[in-house]
């Protein structure tokens, strides 16, 4: 019996299709992931920048800031979803080594500003979840 070159190309027709059917699924699944991953960087870049603006903010007016600092980070966490439960800020100074949240602002101690953002990575299905939270400590003026 012999093949000649016409009839092994008919016989080879489909695998390519064949090849992307099963390689198509895990390519969306990194896709997904990717995407997931940057969109959790992304908050979490925010959530660090809102903590340092807020941070700053109590550094350098210590009473009767407009706005305060815990309202000067949500502000600048703006693109973040604050209305999502569990997101917080809070704000604390620190004086001879104790830091507690509230308390006054006195120069030369220390203000720190913790922000919470809950997150949760999907991918088909929710694979991970979680708290970020960035802490920023700056020097009273």
């Amino acid at each position: 019996m012999t093949y000649s070159f016409r009839s092994i190309l008919k016989r080879n027709r489909g695998q390519a299709m064949v090849e992307f059917a099963i390689i198509i699924p895990m390519l969306l699944t990194v896709m997904l992931a990717i995407y997931q991953f940057g969109v959790l960087y992304n908050n979490w870049v925010t959530l660090t920048d809102a903590a340092r603006a807020g941070a700053r903010q109590a550094a350098v007016c210590r009473a009767g800031c407009s706005p305060d600092p815990v309202t000067r980070a949500k502000q600048s966490a703006a693109n973040l979803n604050w209305s999502t439960s569990g997101a917080s800020v809070t704000l604390g100074y620190c004086t001879s080594g104790t830091c507690g949240s509230g308390g006054t602002a006195t120069a030369g101690g220390n203000t720190t500003v913790c922000a919470n953002y809950p997150y949760s990575i999907k991918i088909l299905l929710t694979v991970k979840s979680g708290t970020l939270t960035a802490c920023t400590t700056e020097r009273v003026e």
